[in-house]
C-alpha cells in the first residue's frame, strides 16, 4: 500500500508541474490577470498533503480585493473552478482553506463575490457532499474532511447572511459603542434568529473529523486553527446577544423564552466537544466567563413567573411537532435601521473581557446583498 501511495504522490507532483507550467506560459501575457490568479491557485493547491497553501500565494489572491469588481470575480472564479474540477482530497482541502481565508481576511469586494457565487447560493453551495477520493487510505480519510469542511463553510456563509456581516472577518472598522448600539436596536426575533444561526455554526464545528493518523496533519492543523478563530468570533457574538437578552429578561414573551432556552440547550451540548477540539485557542478565564453567562441567562429565564418547568414542558411539546427549536417566525427578517430602532437598555461587557472583533459598517449595510 505504501508503494501505491508513493505512486499517487509521484503522479500528483507531475500533475502539479504540468498544470503550473502550462498556466505560467499563458499568464506571461501582461493582460491576462485572471490567468495570473489561476496560476496562484494552482501553486497554492498542490497535491502534497504535508504543506498547506503558502502565504505568498494567498496574498496574491487576496490582493484581488484591492482592484475592481471584475478583478475580484476573476480571482473567485479561479478558486471555484479549481474546487469543482479536482478529484484529489488534498487539492480540495487546500482550495477550501483559500475560501476560508477570503471570508476571514479578504476585503469586502472579494468577500461579496464569494457570497454570490453561484448567484443562487443555497444548500450544497460548494457541491462536495458526495466527494470521494479512493486513491489511498490517506485520501479516503481526507475525503471526510473535505465533505465536513465544505459543509462547515456553507454554514459559515449562511450564518454571515443572517448576521449581515462575515463572521470572524478582519475587515472591520466599526467601534465598540456603535456595535453595541446596533445590537441593542435589534428586535427579539432578530436576536433569536442570529443566536440560532451562531449556535448552528458551532454545532457544525463540533462535527470536525479526527486528525488523520497516516498523514495530512499539517492540513488538519491549519483548518482547526481557522475554525477555532471562527469559534472565538462566534462566542463573542453570542456573548453580546446573551447579555442583551439578560437585560430584556423581564419583557420576553413566553415564546421568546422557549426559543432562547432551546438555543442554550443546543449550545451547552457543544461545550465538551468544543473544549477538546479547540483547547488552547482561547483564554481559559474568557471561555469560563462565557459558559457562566450561558448558565446565568438560562437560570434567569427559568426563574421568571411561569417557571422553568413550564418552559421545559413546552420545549418537549415543540420537539414532538418537529424540529423543536425552529420557529416559523424566522422565515423573514426585518432589518432595522438606526433611525427606526427602539433602543433597549444594555449592560454588556461588564464581567468578561470580550476579544476585539469589530464589524465593518459597510458590511453591515449589505445584509440584502449577502
Amino acid at each position: 500500500m505504501g508503494r501505491i501511495t508513493s505512486l499517487a504522490a509521484l503522479i500528483g507532483m507531475i500533475k502539479d508541474k504540468a498544470s503550473q507550467g502550462k498556466a505560467a506560459l499563458v499568464s506571461s501575457n501582461p493582460t491576462s490577470k485572471s490567468l495570473s490568479f489561476h496560476l496562484s491557485v494552482l501553486r497554492a493547491t498542490t497535491h502534497d498533503p504535508s504543506t498547506p497553501p503558502g502565504n505568498r500565494h494567498l496574498e496574491v489572491l487576496l490582493s484581488a480585493g484591492t482592484g475592481s469588481r471584475a478583478t475580484a470575480a476573476s480571482a473567485v472564479e479561479a478558486v471555484m473552478d479549481r474546487l469543482h474540477t479536482t478529484g484529489d482530497a488534498c487539492v480540495a482541502l487546500k482550495t477550501l482553506i483559500i475560501v476560508h481565508h477570503i471570508v476571514k481576511h479578504g476585503r469586502f469586494i472579494l468577500q461579496d463575490q464569494l457570497s454570490v457565487f453561484p448567484a443562487s447560493g443555497g444548500r450544497n453551495y460548494l457541491k462536495l457532499s458526495g466527494f470521494r477520493d479512493e486513491k489511498s487510505p490517506l485520501m479516503w480519510e481526507l475525503s471526510s474532511w473535505v465533505r465536513w469542511y465544505a459543509l462547515y463553510l456553507e454554514h459559515l456563509l449562511s450564518t454571515s447572511r443572517i448576521m449581515g456581516f462575515f463572521v470572524s472577518s478582519t475587515s472591520s472598522t466599526i467601534h465598540k459603542d456603535e456595535y453595541e448600539e446596533m445590537v441593542s436596536s435589534l428586535t427579539n426575533t432578530d436576536l433569536l434568529r442570529e443566536i440560532d444561526a451562531l449556535v448552528g455554526l458551532l454545532q457544525e464545528a463540533c462535527k470536525i473529523p479526527d486528525v488523520p493518523f497516516c498523514g495530512g496533519k499539517p492540513l488538519a492543523d491549519k483548518i482547526i486553527r481557522l475554525v477555532g478563530e471562527d469559534y472565538v468570533s462566534s462566542v463573542n457574538e453570542l456573548y453580546t446577544r446573551l447579555n442583551e437578552f439578560k437585560d430584556r429578561s423581564n419583557i420576553l414573551s413566553f415564546g421568546d423564552r422557549i426559543e432562547l432556552v432551546c438555543a442554550l440547550k443546543r449550545l451547552e451540548s457543544c461545550k465538551e466537544r468544543l473544549s477538546v477540539v479547540f483547547h488552547g485557542i482561547w483564554k481559559r478565564a474568557w471561555i469560563d466567563g462565557f459558559w457562566s453567562l450561558v448558565r446565568e441567562v438560562k437560570g434567569m429565564i427559568g426563574d421568571l413567573e411561569d417557571g422553568y418547568g413550564q418552559v421545559e414542558r413546552s420545549i418537549v411539546g415543540i420537539g414532538r411537532r418537529g424540529k423543536g427549536y425552529e420557529s416559523a417566525r424566522f422565515t423573514d427578517r426585518l432589518v432595522i435601521g438606526y433611525g427606526d430602532a427602539v433602543r433597549f437598555s444594555s449592560g454588556r461587557f461588564s464581567s468578561v473581557d470580550r476579544f476585539s472583533n469589530p464589524v465593518s459598517t459597510r458590511t453591515l449595510c449589505r445584509v440584502k446583498r449577502l
